[in-house]
Order: C-alpha cells, then sequence, then structure tokens
C-alpha cells in the first residue's frame, strides 16, 4: 500500500462522508434546527472554527462524521415536555427561520426530521448520479443499450430462442434498466440458464429457457458463454444523463440484493469489506486509472446511501422508523426505550465493522 493509495483513500471517504453530512448539515438549517457542530471526520479535532452558533471542524480520522444538533442526545426531557406542551411547538416551528430562534431537533415537527434524517442519503445518491455522469462523459466509456446486436449462430443462447434486434426486458423475472442489469442477472442464474422476456418487433415474447454454454480456464473455473453482443448507444448530454440516472438505481439494486443475499443464504457474511478491504479496492482502481476510482466512489457513496436508509437501530433509517412511529401514535417512543435501541443498533455495527476488518486482513495476508 503506497502513498498515493492512502491519499486517495482519505479523498474518497472524505467527499463521501462530507457529501452525506452536507446533507444533514443543509436540510437541519433549512428547517429551522440548531446545528451545534458539523465535522467531518472522527477522532481529535486537528482544525475548527465557529460561525453564528455552529461549530465547524475537521478531525483526525477520515472515516466518519456527523451533525450534532441541539437536543437529538438528551435524555428525552425536551421530547416529553414538547408533548406535553404542544403550543411551545408551534411557537417554535413558526420562528423556526430566525437564527437566534433556531429551534432544537426534538421540537421540529416530524416530517421535518424525518427529512433531516434522509437528507444524507439522499445527497450520496446524488454525488453517485454526478460520479457516473462524469465516468460515462469521458471519450473512453461506451454506453451499452439492452438491444442484441450480434448473436453467434452456433451457440446455446441464440439454438435457445434469442435473435438479433431482441431488446432484452427482463432475465429470470427482474426487469432490466441498463445492460449491467443482463450480466448481473446471468451471473447469478443456475444450471447456466435463465428466462428471458424480450421485445421483439414490437411485441413481447417470452423465452423460458435459455441455455448458455460454458469454457473452463486454466485454473479449471467455469465461465459463461453469452454468443450475443449488445448495441452500444449513441452518446450525447441526453443518453449519459439518463444512463447516469438509471445506472444509479441500478448500483443501489445489487448492493440491496447482496445485503439480501446474505439473509437468505445465498452470500457469505464473509464476502462483507471493511475500511481496510475498501482502501485495498481503492488501491486496485488507482493503479488502473482515474475512470477506476471514479467508478468506485459512485459505487460506496450509493451503498453508503442504501445501508443508511436500512430500518435497522443507530442508523438513519432507523433512526427515521422511530420518528414516524411518534407521529402515528402522537407521542414520542419512551427515551428508555430509544437509548436501548440505539446502544443495540452501535454495538452490532461495531461488532460487524470489526469482523469485517478481520476478514480483510485474513484476505490480504
Amino acid at each position: 500500500m503506497n502513498i498515493l493509495t492512502l491519499v486517495v483513500s482519505a479523498l474518497v471517504f472524505g467527499i463521501v462522508i462530507l457529501v452525506h453530512e452536507l446533507g444533514h448539515y443543509l436540510v437541519a438549517k433549512h428547517n429551522g434546527i440548531r446545528v451545534l457542530e458539523f465535522s467531518i471526520g472522527m477522532g481529535p479535532a486537528v482544525w475548527q472554527t465557529e460561525k453564528n452558533g455552529t461549530n465547524y471542524s475537521l478531525r483526525l480520522l477520515p472515516v466518519g462524521g456527523f451533525v450534532s444538533m441541539e437536543g437529538e442526545d438528551e435524555d428525552g426531557e425536551l421530547l416529553e415536555d414538547c408533548v406535553r406542551q404542544p403550543e411551545k411547538e408551534k411557537a417554535s416551528e413558526q420562528s423556526y427561520g430566525s437564527v437566534e430562534q433556531n429551534i432544537p431537533f426534538p421540537l421540529a415537527r416530524p416530517k421535518k426530521r424525518i427529512a433531516v434524517l434522509l437528507a444524507g442519503a439522499c445527497m450520496n445518491f446524488l454525488l453517485g448520479f454526478l460520479a457516473l455522469f462524469v465516468l460515462l462523459s469521458s471519450p473512453d466509456s461506451v454506453i451499452a443499450s439492452r438491444q442484441i446486436g450480434e448473436v453467434d449462430e452456433t451457440s446455446l443462447s441464440a439454438q435457445s430462442g434469442l435473435q438479433v434486434g431482441d431488446t432484452i426486458v427482463k432475465v429470470n423475472g427482474h426487469r432490466c434498466i441498463v445492460a449491467g442489469d443482463i450480466f448481473y442477472e446471468l451471473s447469478r442464474t443456475e444450471n447456466h440458464q435463465a428466462s428471458f422476456v424480450v421485445r421483439r418487433n414490437g411485441e413481447t415474447v417470452q423465452l423460458p429457457a435459455v441455455q448458455f454454454g460454458t469454457t473452463t480456464d486454466e485454473q479449471g473455473n467455469q465461465h459463461m458463454q453469452l454468443g450475443f453482443r449488445v448495441y452500444s448507444v449513441h452518446k450525447n448530454f441526453i443518453t449519459v444523463t439518463v444512463e447516469a440516472a438509471r445506472s444509479t438505481v441500478y448500483y443501489g439494486r445489487i448492493i440491496y440484493t447482496g445485503i439480501l443475499d446474505i439473509f437468505r443464504g445465498r452470500a457469505s457474511i464473509n464476502d462483507l469489506s471493511g475500511p481496510v478491504g475498501i482502501v485495498s479496492t481503492i488501491g486496485e482502481a488507482v493503479s488502473y486509472g482515474w475512470q477506476d476510482v471514479i467508478n468506485i466512489l459512485a459505487l460506496i457513496t450509493i451503498n453508503l446511501g442504501i445501508v443508511n436508509l436500512l430500518p435497522l437501530p443507530a442508523l438513519d433509517g432507523g433512526k427515521a422508523l422511530l420518528v414516524l412511529a411518534e407521529a402515528i401514535l402522537h407521542r414520542p417512543v419512551p427515551t428508555k426505550w430509544q437509548m436501548a435501541i440505539n446502544a443495540a443498533g452501535m454495538a452490532m455495527l461495531f461488532a460487524l465493522m470489526i469482523f469485517a476488518t478481520w476478514q480483510d486482513i485474513l484476505r490480504i495476508f
């Protein structure tokens, strides 16, 4: 691991974390919630300044970050007081636009707190879209369509139904919005056979059993022979924008599916990567060029967005779920329950990070 890898890794982590926390910060400020601190990194502060009642800091370890809002980590007295005195909440809401009268987080209406909690993930998705837009705009990139432009007539896939001109709509029941969806689903298929839905001459055609051949490399690993190629798409601002948006959804989908596969038993928890594994992957990307680094950046930021939206304790999705429960029940979840849930969630996340880091070290050595 060289200095360049460490510098690029710090930049990637820093940008992803900055954008995530910036989402929380901007929406909190917009909704009149008082922000006590906006920090990038964890550990001791190496630089900090204060402006309009908010402390801005840069911390030593580029592995996290946070936005601290007034009342967010209190013992619950603010929440309980807000429920007993709804007129106080109304008064606070009416004055939220004033810098001098910013309101504590628990006194903001539930919809505004949920917006603050979800804003970080939304910003990560936006960063992923922008990264993919830059990547697809480069002269070296090609946008692949879902329309078959060439088939090997001797291949099993051609003999079992695929034809030139077919536009692939679904593979194994999963809708394909980019070419990557096709190849991702085929990589997950069993017995080298998949069901296809294609659009052919304006009609929808079902191909329930498309077969694929295989080859074996020198190490004895089997590889699927597709037997077809797809057309490329002419690049302009519109096609690049559409493809970047679709690719953002595609990345999100494979990350979400990968998480589900762990619970389904289709993937092993041993395959998880922690910070060490991510830095190693970034190092490999650096050796290939800036395009691979941008691609890794997109994957990491979208991954962070997806994971943070999971309805698990201590994550933004889990916190938003508690606020939603408050909105439905018209009273906050008891403080001791919230503290217990978040403490359990933090313990689980730390244990998972330690486990993933240990797996990274085993893979390296």
